[in-house]
Protein backbone atom coordinates (compact mmCIF):
# COMPACT_ATOMS: atom_id res chain seq x y z
CA UNK A 1 0.00 0.00 0.00
CA UNK A 2 1.29 3.45 -0.91
CA UNK A 3 1.67 5.93 1.94
CA UNK A 4 -0.62 8.88 1.24
CA UNK A 5 1.20 12.13 2.01
CA UNK A 6 -0.36 15.53 2.55
CA UNK A 7 1.71 18.71 2.27
CA UNK A 8 0.62 21.59 4.49
CA UNK A 9 2.23 24.72 3.05
CA UNK A 10 3.72 25.00 -0.43
CA UNK A 11 6.84 27.14 -0.16
CA UNK A 12 10.44 26.05 -0.68
CA UNK A 13 10.13 23.15 1.75
CA UNK A 14 6.75 22.04 0.42
CA UNK A 15 8.08 21.93 -3.14
CA UNK A 16 11.06 19.93 -1.86
CA UNK A 17 8.71 17.43 -0.20
CA UNK A 18 6.82 17.06 -3.48
CA UNK A 19 10.08 16.20 -5.29
CA UNK A 20 11.14 13.78 -2.54
CA UNK A 21 7.85 11.90 -2.72
CA UNK A 22 8.57 11.32 -6.40
CA UNK A 23 11.79 9.52 -5.44
CA UNK A 24 10.04 7.16 -3.00
CA UNK A 25 7.93 4.54 -4.82
CA UNK A 26 6.05 3.59 -1.66
CA UNK A 27 4.61 7.11 -1.30
CA UNK A 28 1.95 9.14 -3.10
CA UNK A 29 1.19 12.83 -2.87
CA UNK A 30 -2.49 12.88 -1.91
CA UNK A 31 -3.14 16.60 -1.47
CA UNK A 32 -1.59 20.02 -0.90
CA UNK A 33 -3.06 22.44 1.64
CA UNK A 34 -2.40 26.17 1.30
CA UNK A 35 -3.30 29.45 2.98
CA UNK A 36 -3.36 31.03 -0.48
CA UNK A 37 -6.32 30.77 -2.85
CA UNK A 38 -6.18 27.10 -3.91
CA UNK A 39 -7.37 28.02 -7.40
CA UNK A 40 -4.30 30.22 -7.87
CA UNK A 41 -1.73 27.62 -6.79
CA UNK A 42 -0.22 25.43 -9.49
CA UNK A 43 1.82 22.51 -8.20
CA UNK A 44 4.24 20.29 -10.12
CA UNK A 45 2.29 17.04 -9.75
CA UNK A 46 -0.64 16.74 -12.13
CA UNK A 47 -3.95 15.49 -10.87
CA UNK A 48 -3.30 16.17 -7.17
CA UNK A 49 -5.93 18.36 -5.47
CA UNK A 50 -5.07 21.63 -3.75
CA UNK A 51 -7.25 22.54 -0.79
CA UNK A 52 -7.59 25.46 1.57
CA UNK A 53 -5.55 25.00 4.74
CA UNK A 54 -8.70 25.73 6.73
CA UNK A 55 -10.38 22.64 5.30
CA UNK A 56 -7.65 20.16 6.26
CA UNK A 57 -9.68 18.34 8.89
CA UNK A 58 -12.33 17.53 6.28
CA UNK A 59 -9.77 15.39 4.42
CA UNK A 60 -8.25 13.44 7.30
CA UNK A 61 -9.42 10.10 5.90
CA UNK A 62 -7.49 10.80 2.68
CA UNK A 63 -4.09 11.39 4.35
CA UNK A 64 -1.80 8.91 6.11
CA UNK A 65 0.88 11.44 7.09
CA UNK A 66 0.61 15.22 6.99
CA UNK A 67 3.95 16.98 6.48
CA UNK A 68 3.96 20.51 7.86
CA UNK A 69 6.07 23.01 5.93
CA UNK A 70 5.53 26.24 7.86
CA UNK A 71 8.10 28.36 9.65
CA UNK A 72 9.27 27.78 13.20
CA UNK A 73 8.85 31.37 14.35
CA UNK A 74 5.04 31.57 14.29
CA UNK A 75 3.54 28.78 12.14
CA UNK A 76 4.56 25.43 13.62
CA UNK A 77 3.97 26.26 17.31
CA UNK A 78 0.30 26.64 16.38
CA UNK A 79 -0.09 24.32 13.40
CA UNK A 80 1.59 21.15 14.66
CA UNK A 81 -0.48 20.64 17.84
CA UNK A 82 -3.62 21.73 15.96
CA UNK A 83 -3.14 19.23 13.12
CA UNK A 84 -1.92 16.44 15.44
CA UNK A 85 -5.51 16.20 16.63
CA UNK A 86 -6.59 14.93 13.20
CA UNK A 87 -3.48 13.52 11.51
CA UNK A 88 -0.22 11.68 11.93
CA UNK A 89 2.08 14.69 11.50
CA UNK A 90 5.73 15.58 11.05
CA UNK A 91 7.43 18.98 11.18
CA UNK A 92 10.88 20.59 10.99
CA UNK A 93 10.63 22.91 14.01
CA UNK A 94 14.17 24.23 14.43
CA UNK A 95 14.19 26.76 17.27
CA UNK A 96 16.46 24.63 19.48
CA UNK A 97 15.78 26.51 22.72
CA UNK A 98 12.01 25.99 22.38
CA UNK A 99 11.98 22.32 21.37
CA UNK A 100 11.05 21.04 24.87
CA UNK A 101 8.07 23.41 25.00
CA UNK A 102 7.00 22.51 21.45
CA UNK A 103 7.35 18.79 22.23
CA UNK A 104 5.12 19.08 25.30
CA UNK A 105 2.37 20.90 23.38
CA UNK A 106 2.42 18.48 20.45
CA UNK A 107 2.67 15.41 22.70
CA UNK A 108 -0.45 16.40 24.62
CA UNK A 109 -2.45 16.93 21.43
CA UNK A 110 -1.23 13.74 19.73
CA UNK A 111 -1.85 11.54 22.77
CA UNK A 112 -5.35 12.93 23.24
CA UNK A 113 -6.17 12.06 19.63
CA UNK A 114 -4.28 8.76 19.53
CA UNK A 115 -1.93 9.95 16.79
CA UNK A 116 1.83 9.94 16.19
CA UNK A 117 3.72 13.20 15.71
CA UNK A 118 7.39 13.68 14.85
CA UNK A 119 8.89 17.11 15.46
CA UNK A 120 12.18 18.84 14.71
CA UNK A 121 13.03 16.59 11.80
CA UNK A 122 15.63 17.67 9.26
CA UNK A 123 19.39 17.96 9.39
CA UNK A 124 19.74 20.23 12.43
CA UNK A 125 17.78 19.44 14.46
CA UNK A 126 17.66 15.94 13.05
CA UNK A 127 20.68 14.24 11.48
CA UNK A 128 23.14 16.46 13.38
CA UNK A 129 21.28 15.68 16.60
CA UNK A 130 21.73 11.95 16.06
CA UNK A 131 25.42 12.36 15.41
CA UNK A 132 25.86 14.38 18.60
CA UNK A 133 24.11 11.58 20.51
CA UNK A 134 26.15 8.76 18.92
CA UNK A 135 29.49 10.53 19.32
CA UNK A 136 28.81 11.47 22.94
CA UNK A 137 27.85 7.90 23.80
CA UNK A 138 31.01 6.56 22.16
CA UNK A 139 33.39 9.17 23.60
CA UNK A 140 31.93 10.07 27.00
CA UNK A 141 34.95 12.20 27.90
CA UNK A 142 34.95 14.88 25.27
CA UNK A 143 33.30 17.97 23.83
CA UNK A 144 30.72 18.50 21.09
CA UNK A 145 31.10 21.22 18.48
CA UNK A 146 28.52 22.10 15.84
CA UNK A 147 29.30 24.46 12.99
CA UNK A 148 26.70 25.53 10.43
CA UNK A 149 27.36 26.94 6.99
CA UNK A 150 28.35 28.73 5.04
CA UNK A 151 24.79 28.71 3.90
CA UNK A 152 21.28 30.10 3.98
CA UNK A 153 19.26 29.34 7.10
CA UNK A 154 15.59 29.00 6.16
CA UNK A 155 14.41 29.56 9.72
CA UNK A 156 16.51 32.69 10.25
CA UNK A 157 15.56 34.06 6.84
CA UNK A 158 11.89 33.47 7.65
CA UNK A 159 12.33 35.28 10.98
CA UNK A 160 13.75 38.31 9.13
CA UNK A 161 10.82 38.36 6.72
CA UNK A 162 8.36 38.47 9.63
CA UNK A 163 9.70 41.86 10.75
CA UNK A 164 7.42 44.78 9.96
CA UNK A 165 8.72 46.72 6.97
CA UNK A 166 10.68 43.83 5.42
CA UNK A 167 9.77 42.76 1.87
CA UNK A 168 12.24 39.87 1.64
CA UNK A 169 15.54 38.72 3.05
CA UNK A 170 18.19 36.02 3.24
CA UNK A 171 20.49 35.14 6.12
CA UNK A 172 23.83 33.35 5.80
CA UNK A 173 25.40 31.47 8.69
CA UNK A 174 29.20 31.50 8.43
CA UNK A 175 31.60 29.36 10.52
CA UNK A 176 34.62 31.07 12.04
CA UNK A 177 37.49 29.24 10.35
CA UNK A 178 39.98 29.66 13.19
CA UNK A 179 37.53 28.03 15.61
CA UNK A 180 36.88 25.17 13.20
CA UNK A 181 40.61 24.57 12.74
CA UNK A 182 41.22 24.54 16.50
CA UNK A 183 38.53 21.89 17.05
CA UNK A 184 39.79 19.65 14.24
CA UNK A 185 43.30 19.79 15.69
CA UNK A 186 42.09 18.24 18.95
CA UNK A 187 42.65 21.35 21.07
CA UNK A 188 39.10 21.09 22.51
CA UNK A 189 38.73 24.86 22.96
CA UNK A 190 35.95 26.45 24.98
CA UNK A 191 33.92 28.45 22.47
CA UNK A 192 30.88 30.64 22.95
CA UNK A 193 28.09 30.61 20.38
CA UNK A 194 29.32 33.88 18.94
CA UNK A 195 32.90 32.63 18.67
CA UNK A 196 31.89 29.79 16.37
CA UNK A 197 29.75 31.66 13.83
CA UNK A 198 28.90 35.00 12.33
CA UNK A 199 25.61 35.88 10.63
CA UNK A 200 25.18 38.00 7.53
CA UNK A 201 21.77 39.31 6.46
CA UNK A 202 20.65 40.74 3.13
CA UNK A 203 17.38 42.60 3.55
CA UNK A 204 14.93 44.29 1.18
CA UNK A 205 12.97 46.94 3.07
CA UNK A 206 9.70 48.57 2.11
CA UNK A 207 10.01 52.04 0.66
CA UNK A 208 10.10 54.53 3.53
CA UNK A 209 10.62 51.86 6.19
CA UNK A 210 12.73 52.65 9.25
CA UNK A 211 15.85 50.66 8.35
CA UNK A 212 17.55 51.52 11.64
CA UNK A 213 14.65 49.90 13.52
CA UNK A 214 14.69 46.85 11.25
CA UNK A 215 18.43 46.40 11.76
CA UNK A 216 18.04 46.74 15.52
CA UNK A 217 15.17 44.21 15.63
CA UNK A 218 17.26 41.71 13.67
CA UNK A 219 20.37 42.08 15.82
CA UNK A 220 18.42 41.92 19.09
CA UNK A 221 16.17 38.97 18.13
CA UNK A 222 16.51 36.28 20.85
CA UNK A 223 17.27 32.69 19.79
CA UNK A 224 18.19 33.89 16.31
CA UNK A 225 20.69 36.78 16.22
CA UNK A 226 21.22 38.25 19.68
CA UNK A 227 24.20 36.04 20.56
CA UNK A 228 26.06 36.50 17.26
CA UNK A 229 28.19 39.02 15.43
CA UNK A 230 25.50 39.97 12.89
CA UNK A 231 25.92 42.17 9.83
CA UNK A 232 22.86 43.57 8.04
CA UNK A 233 22.97 44.79 4.43
CA UNK A 234 20.02 46.59 2.85
CA UNK A 235 19.73 45.86 -0.87
CA UNK A 236 17.15 46.06 -3.65
CA UNK A 237 14.80 43.25 -4.59
CA UNK A 238 16.56 42.91 -7.95
CA UNK A 239 19.91 42.51 -6.18
CA UNK A 240 18.46 39.87 -3.86
CA UNK A 241 17.06 37.88 -6.78
CA UNK A 242 20.27 38.25 -8.82
CA UNK A 243 22.87 37.53 -6.13
CA UNK A 244 21.04 35.44 -3.51
CA UNK A 245 18.58 33.19 -5.35
CA UNK A 246 20.12 29.89 -4.21
CA UNK A 247 19.54 28.12 -0.90
CA UNK A 248 22.81 26.26 -0.16
CA UNK A 249 23.82 25.14 3.33
CA UNK A 250 25.75 22.53 5.26
CA UNK A 251 27.95 22.20 8.29
CA UNK A 252 29.88 19.98 10.64
CA UNK A 253 29.27 18.05 13.86
CA UNK A 254 32.55 17.27 15.59
CA UNK A 255 33.30 15.49 18.86
CA UNK A 256 36.77 15.63 20.30
CA UNK A 257 37.32 12.98 22.96
CA UNK A 258 39.97 11.18 25.00
CA UNK A 259 40.50 7.49 25.80
CA UNK A 260 43.16 5.46 27.58
CA UNK A 261 44.18 5.03 31.22
CA UNK A 262 45.82 8.43 31.27
CA UNK A 263 43.55 9.94 28.61
CA UNK A 264 46.57 9.93 26.32
CA UNK A 265 44.75 9.26 23.05
CA UNK A 266 42.67 11.86 21.21
CA UNK A 267 39.87 10.91 18.81
CA UNK A 268 37.93 13.16 16.45
CA UNK A 269 34.51 12.12 15.11
CA UNK A 270 33.27 14.37 12.31
CA UNK A 271 30.03 14.32 10.34
CA UNK A 272 29.61 16.87 7.58
CA UNK A 273 27.06 17.96 5.01
CA UNK A 274 27.47 20.10 1.90
CA UNK A 275 24.08 20.91 0.44
CA UNK A 276 23.19 22.54 -2.87
CA UNK A 277 19.61 23.00 -1.66
CA UNK A 278 18.83 23.29 2.02
CA UNK A 279 15.04 22.82 1.61
CA UNK A 280 15.35 19.86 -0.76
CA UNK A 281 17.73 18.00 1.56
CA UNK A 282 15.59 18.84 4.60
CA UNK A 283 12.58 17.58 2.66
CA UNK A 284 14.40 14.31 1.89
CA UNK A 285 15.06 13.73 5.60
CA UNK A 286 11.48 14.53 6.54
CA UNK A 287 10.11 12.22 3.86
CA UNK A 288 12.14 9.28 5.19
CA UNK A 289 10.83 9.98 8.69
CA UNK A 290 7.28 10.20 7.33
CA UNK A 291 7.67 6.51 6.48
CA UNK A 292 8.65 5.86 10.10
CA UNK A 293 5.68 7.88 11.36
CA UNK A 294 3.32 5.82 9.22
CA UNK A 295 4.79 2.54 10.50
CA UNK A 296 4.65 3.68 14.12
CA UNK A 297 1.03 4.75 13.76
CA UNK A 298 0.18 1.38 12.20
CA UNK A 299 1.89 -0.35 15.15
CA UNK A 300 -0.37 1.47 17.60
CA UNK A 301 2.11 3.97 19.00
CA UNK A 302 0.89 7.42 20.01
CA UNK A 303 2.37 10.72 21.13
CA UNK A 304 5.18 12.99 20.04
CA UNK A 305 8.54 11.60 18.94
CA UNK A 306 11.92 12.97 17.88
CA UNK A 307 14.72 11.40 15.85
CA UNK A 308 16.11 10.02 19.13
CA UNK A 309 13.05 7.77 19.53
CA UNK A 310 13.01 6.18 16.08
CA UNK A 311 14.90 3.05 15.06
CA UNK A 312 16.94 3.53 11.86
CA UNK A 313 15.31 0.55 10.15
CA UNK A 314 11.95 2.33 10.21
CA UNK A 315 13.30 4.95 7.82
CA UNK A 316 14.20 2.56 5.03
CA UNK A 317 11.88 1.03 2.45
CA UNK A 318 14.08 -2.10 2.59
CA UNK A 319 13.10 -5.08 4.73
CA UNK A 320 15.07 -6.00 7.83
CA UNK A 321 16.56 -8.97 5.94
CA UNK A 322 17.66 -6.72 3.05
CA UNK A 323 19.25 -4.24 5.46
CA UNK A 324 21.25 -7.00 7.17
CA UNK A 325 22.44 -8.35 3.80
CA UNK A 326 23.33 -5.07 2.14
CA UNK A 327 24.24 -2.53 4.82
CA UNK A 328 25.31 -4.25 8.03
Amino acid sequence: MSIRIGIYGYGNLGRGIECAIGQNPDMTLAAVFTRRNPADLKIATEGVPVYSADSAAEHKDEIDVMILCGGSATDLPVQTPMLARDFTVIDSFDTHAKIPEHFANVDAAAKEAGNVAIISCGWDPGMFSLNRLYAGAILPEGEDYTFWGKGVSQGHSDAIRRIDGVVDGKQYTIPVQSALDAVRSGEAPELTTGEKHTRECFVVAEEGADIARIEREIKEMPNYFADYDTTVHFITLDELRRDHSGIPHGGFVIRSGKTGKDREHTHIIEYSLKLDSNPEFTASVITAYARAAYRMQAAGEIGCKTVFDIAPALLSPKSADELRKTLL
